[in-house]
Formats: structure tokens, sequence, C-alpha cells
């Protein structure tokens, strides 16, 4: 809604210096035409550019985070709505876990680990993985790479979006 609006004004913006343009004789016209202006024209003029660039540079920015207010990070792809505990487990995963897993709802392409979104674990297989690793732990995954509560919320993370994309 707000890349409409920006469109829209940036259309009306083009419009009315085309406008301007047209009526004050062509671009040879409308030059005269500033220079021939009087001062409080001048100072017009130029507080309707400030606002203008104040409005597009500052403006437009400000209400495309406050109409985000961070609602996406409660979602994963797919619309899959997360929990607190499996926000964390997102953030964990994408610190420790991206770089060889892929997990679409993460955007993590690794090529080393499986591809969590085909084998789509359940918490408990996360969890033991987690824990032993992987080839008792002299495999390509050693184990206790995270632990405790940040291993649960990893393992929920996965298991709710894992193949849900």
């Amino acid at each position: 809604m707000i890349a409409t609006a920006a469109f829209v004004l940036a259309f009306l913006a083009i419009g009315a210096t085309v406008v301007f343009l047209a009526l004050g004789g062509g671009p040879k016209g409308a030059r005269e035409n500033l220079h021939r202006q009087s001062r409080s024209g001048s100072r017009t003029a130029l507080t309707v550019t400030a606002v203008m660039v104040v409005a597009f540079g500052f403006g437009i920015p400000v209400a495309v985070l406050a109409a985000n207010k961070d609602n996406q990070s409660k979602q994963a792809p797919g619309g899959v709505k997360l929990t607190a505990s499996q926000q964390a487990g997102r953030k964990v995963f994408a610190k420790n876990c991206s770089t060889c897993h892929t997990l679409a709802a993460s955007n993590s392409v690794g090529k080393v680990g499986p591809s969590l979104d085909q084998i789509r674990p359940p918490a408990g297989l996360t969890l033991n993985a987690i824990k032993l690793g992987r080839a008792r732990g002299m495999g390509q995954m050693p184990a206790g790479l995270i632990d405790g509560l940040e291993a649960k919320n990893v393992a929920s993370y996965v298991a709710r979006v894992a193949g849900r994309n």
C-alpha cells in the first residue's frame, strides 16, 4: 500500500512539473518565470521543495517501518504462526545451523547436512541429532553445538516449519 502511495505521489509530482513547464511557455519560459519570481514566491517554492524532500526522504521510510511493526518475525513462510520459543529457535538456527542445512523458512541453503524440508524431522529426532551429533559425534555434525532451552527451541522451530514453504 505504501509503495502504491509513493508511486502515485511521484506520478503527481511529475504531472505537476509537466503542467508547470507547459503553462510557463516550455523549459525556457519556465526558467525565465523562476527568475522573475518575487521574494515571497521564491520562499514559498523553497518551502514546498523542503516539505517534499522531508515527506519522501523521511516520511515514507517511517511509514513503512510503522506499518511493519515486526509482524513478519512472528510468521514463517506459508503463514505458519510461530510461538515465542519458536521465534527464538529460528534465531539460534540461523546462527548455528543454517550454514549446513537447507530450510526454506530460514532461507538457508546449506549443502553439508540434509535438507530439513525434505526429511521433516520431528522435534525428538532433531533434539537427538543436536545432543549426540551424527556418526557418534565424529561425523559432519558434531555433538552438543547447542544445548538446553536453545536446543528445544530449535527442535520445536524445525518441526513446525520444515517442509511447509
